[in-house]
């Protein structure tokens, strides 16, 4: 992948979206997971600084706008640079 790319269920794990790799990978091929408006069931789908994900986890339904694609998983306060609230 592109280095200005990066796979959505990896950037939805590093952002603390879901709390492992493979329940991101689910969270994606359920159809819970929206870029730039379209749903994606490929959690393998790059995605880059700028995009607009909509997730509609368990918890609550969020619409974020990538801010950086994170180099590792890191606390929670690292995680929230990531992205911020679109709207």
């Amino acid at each position: 992948m592109r280095e200005d790319r990066q796979r959505l269920d990896k950037w939805l794990w590093y952002a603390r979206f879901a709390r492992t790799r493979s329940l991101a990978v689910k969270l994606v091929e359920s159809g819970h997971v929206r870029v730039n408006g379209q749903r994606q069931t490929n959690p393998a789908k790059g995605i880059a600084v700028g995009d607009v994900l909509t997730v509609a986890a368990p918890h609550a339904t969020v619409a974020v706008r990538v801010l950086d694609l994170g180099e590792r998983r890191g606390s929670a306060p690292q995680a929230q640079t990531l992205y911020e609230e679109a709207g």
